[in-house]
């Protein structure tokens, strides 16, 4: 979200640019296979998802399954919380040739890599694509509010102190409850239930201002 042309009474800050990914695939993929698996995993970790996957059945022995759970996690969140400069990266991508070892590099740096990298469908599978495709559908129908109605707006001072601070990308999870993490200087990882709550997504914010 950024306002380029100058608005009458518009309280946002000329070159105040924040992004918010309400779908991180990564740590969706992970989240559910946690979930679908019955994972217990060594690691601060979010609430379980608010759509309960259907049960799987580990393939392998569950205390390691925890372990490298835990191990993927913290990869994912260093991806997602890694400073990126889209264009800057699509301009290298462009640069370099098809199928080239440089090309593959960019492209991982690009994407990440997770749990389905690690352990391909094993508690992903058709369920997951179903229910990432009936959150893109829900996505297309939504309604949005006018502007002034938007989280950022409704809880725009902290937002703004929050940008003066560092930030520029929040993430959100389809999990209950707080669950708020700063993943880097310029990221923060929250609940969609806190992003709902003005109260609380200031309370959020506040941890990086």
């Amino acid at each position: 979200m950024q306002f380029i042309d100058p608005v009458p009474d518009n309280p946002w800050p000329r070159g105040m640019s924040i992004r918010v990914d309400d779908e991180p695939r990564l740590l969706l993929e992970a989240l559910w296979a946690r979930d679908a698996l019955g994972l217990n995993p060594p690691v601060d970790a979010p609430p379980p998802l608010l759509d309960a996957p259907p049960p799987a059945h580990p393939t392998a022995d569950v205390t390691e399954l925890e372990t490298a759970w835990a191990e993927v996690w913290s990869v994912v969140l260093d991806h997602a919380g890694a400073s990126v400069d889209p264009v800057a990266l699509h301009e290298r991508l462009l640069a370099t040739p098809d199928g080239s070892p440089e090309r593959a590099t960019l492209m991982r740096a690009a994407l990440g890599s997770g749990w389905r990298d690690r352990f391909g469908d094993l508690g992903l599978g058709a369920d997951f694509d179903a229910w990432s495709r009936r959150r893109f559908e829900a996505r297309t129908r939504r309604v949005y509010p006018p502007l002034d109605q938007t989280h950022e707006h409704l809880s725009l001072d902290a937002l703004i102190a929050a940008w003066q601070a560092g930030l520029t990308t929040i993430i959100t999870i389809p999990c209950p409850g707080d669950y708020t993490r700063a993943l880097s200087r310029t990221t923060l990882l929250m609940t969609e239930a806190t992003r709902d709550d003005p109260a609380r997504y200031a309370a959020a914010l506040a941890t990086v201002a």
